[in-house]
């Protein structure tokens, strides 16, 4: 029977530290006593920073064209780039991306594989942090080294500025303060005659109970080493499309144990290779996962407070993924801001194989306060009316499109973290700090405004709630379904 490792008790990372002088990777010693000062650094944050907490992480996919960088801030504001883009631009996207951002440290560089399209602003990323910023604390890579001059700039930027590197394999944890991130791959025993692509980082994300899969670009033998050794302990909120959506990745079987509700594929509009590839697309559609394109989209940022991921992107464009295509191209490194397109919820998603917990998110330190709340009965909560049809245009008058819900028990409700959606998948988290009184009522609009103790506000840029019938779903912050009306 094949081992399955579970992802909740992964052992305490082993680095290896990587040969610097060499210009090659390679294996080095145990990272016991010659633990650089950067890594424990790191480890003591995590201790250290749950006080200034914010309560989100945020995982940003930077429209890059043809290759990849992600950056993942964490509650406690650490910072972790995976990969930097193409070489054709030096980096300079990912550069400019993480400037307009004021972002002046980099905690954690993460190499998912030595490609030139992941790899290509190395060098430029860690020059910049490393004389006109604080530094970059470390770096991570899968040890498999390429002959291209692209590779061999990025570790003499390394060595020239003694950044620590480490070689990176399943079991290893980045300690990114107040989150879990967890490399499941690649194994000791490289997969795939020790190919670049199959023995790619891949990282699993946790906040709460959402979870984020970045399997750089691995393929067959990446997903079924994954498939076998984890289970649906890879259950994931996110998954990120392996290969940029090449059919060589998101497999069947693969998808059946990640089951994501979102997906999202960084590749160029136009991709000599076709990415995102057809049959990829179809095996999305089949199991009717909302998916985001960078080259339609532009910049996808997705934000979890712990029950739900908010998406917010450059563009509105489709996201039924055999729809993708009829968006519009955005060129790589527009700078134009995300907005909120929305929301999904987390419940249930990214749970170990032995039914265990995630980390939770750090919250702030206001028990006083919070302990005087009654949690109430949940199926208190009620559908008291319904607004589908808004006088003059929907589009127009957003907030006249509303449902009205009243808390119908004896005992206060606190409604932070609940999600309500309807039939068509869209959602809206209550915020913090919403509470129902017995017999207190609160009232949700489609459209923009500001919050208060009766009116709340969705934020969405089209109407929700279908004229002609649709479903009201409304789940607490663990996923229990408090109310499914349907007018």
């Amino acid at each position: 029977m094949t081992r399955r490792r579970t992802l909740g008790v992964l052992a305490v990372v082993v680095l290896v530290l990587l040969a610097g002088c060499s210009g090659a990777v390679s294996d080095g010693p145990t990272a016991t006593d010659q633990q650089t000062s950067a890594t424990t650094e790191a480890t003591n944050t995590t201790t250290t920073t749950t006080e200034t907490s914010n309560g989100t992480l945020s995982v940003h996919y930077v429209n890059v064209g043809q290759g990849s960088g992600i950056l993942v801030v964490s509650p406690a504001n650490e910072t972790m780039l995976i990969d930097t883009g193409d070489w054709t631009d030096d980096g300079e996207i990912v550069l400019d991306y993480l400037q307009q951002r004021g972002i002046e440290r980099l905690d954690y560089l993460v190499t998912s594989h030595a490609d030139a399209d992941h790899i290509g602003g190395h060098e430029a990323v860690i020059n910049y942090f490393e004389t006109q910023g604080e530094g970059v604390g470390a770096a991570y890579d899968p040890g498999i080294a390429s002959s291209s001059q692209t590779y061999q700039e990025y570790l003499d930027a390394v060595e020239g500025h003694d950044v620590p590197l480490f070689q990176t394999r399943a079991g290893d944890e980045i300690p990114l303060a107040n989150a879990s991130v967890d490399v499941l791959a690649p194994p000791q025993d490289r997969l795939a005659d020790g190919n670049r692509n199959e023995n790619s980082v891949v990282l699993r994300v946790a906040f709460g109970q959402s979870t984020f899969l970045l399997p750089g670009d691995g393929e067959a033998a990446s997903e079924r080493y994954l498939t076998e050794e984890y289970g649906a302990g890879l259950n994931a909120t996110v998954l990120s499309a392996g290969h940029h959506g090449s059919q060589s990745s998101s497999s069947t079987q693969f998808l059946d144990v990640t089951d994501p509700r979102v997906a999202v594929i960084s590749s160029a509009y136009d991709s000599q290779y076709g990415h995102p590839h057809e049959d990829v697309l179809q095996r999305f559609a089949d199991r009717s996962i909302r998916t985001y394109w960078t080259a339609t989209h532009g910049n996808v940022v997705l934000t979890s407070n712990g029950s739900a991921v908010t998406v917010a992107t450059q563009r509105d464009a489709p996201t039924a993924p055999l729809e993708l295509r009829d968006g519009d191209s955005l060129n790589p490194g527009t700078s134009d801001d995300v907005e909120v397109r929305t929301v999904v919820p987390a419940s249930g998603t990214g749970l170990p194989p032995d039914g265990g917990t995630t980390t939770e998110p750090t919250t702030s330190t206001t028990t006083a306060e919070s302990t005087t709340t009654k949690t109430g009965d949940a199926g208190s909560l009620a559908v008291v009316g319904v607004h589908a049809d808004a006088t003059g245009s929907d589009r127009e008058n957003l907030n006249d499109e509303y449902v009205v819900f009243e808390n119908t028990g004896s005992e206060t409700l606190d409604l932070e973290g609940w999600t309500v959606s309807d039939a068509a998948d869209h959602a809206y988290v209550f915020p913090s700090d919403v509470t129902l009184d017995p017999g207190e009522q609160v009232t949700l609009h489609t459209g923009s405004g500001d919050d208060s103790a009766s009116d709340l506000y969705w934020g969405s840029g089209s109407p929700v709630w279908n004229n002609a019938g649709d479903t009201i779903i409304v789940e607490t912050n663990t996923g229990t379904v408090v109310v499914e009306e349907t007018y």
